[in-house]
C-alpha cells in the first residue's frame, strides 16, 4: 500500500444512546470526546441514535407482518373491488 493516502484506522468506541450500548471495533471515524474502556485504556467516543442493540429488526421487537399483497394494498386504496377485464 502507498503511505500516506490512507486514513487511519483506529479502535473507537460507539456508544447507541438509545440503549447504552457501547461497541469497541476499529473504524475510521474520529472524535474529540474519549472514554475509558474495559481495558483501561482510552478511545474516541462516538455516539449513534440506533444500532443492532436497539434496532427493531434485530431485537425483534415491533416486527410488521404484511397480511395483504401490494396488489391488495393498491386496489384497497384505490377502491377497486375486483380484477375487471377490458
Amino acid at each position: 500500500m502507498k503511505k500516506g493516502i490512507h486514513p487511519e484506522y483506529n479502535y473507537v468506541v460507539f456508544r447507541d444512546s438509545s440503549s447504552g450500548t457501547d461497541f469497541l471495533i476499529r473504524s475510521t471515524c474520529k472524535s474529540d470526546k474519549t472514554v475509558t474502556w474495559k481495558d483501561g485504556n482510552i478511545y474516541p467516543l462516538i455516539h449513534l441514535d440506533i444500532s443492532s442493540a436497539s434496532h427493531p429488526v434485530y431485537t425483534g421487537e415491533k416486527q410488521q407482518t404484511k397480511s395483504e399483497g401490494r396488489v391488495a394494498q393498491f386496489n384497497k386504496r384505490f377502491g377497486f373491488a375486483g380484477s375487471s377485464s377490458h
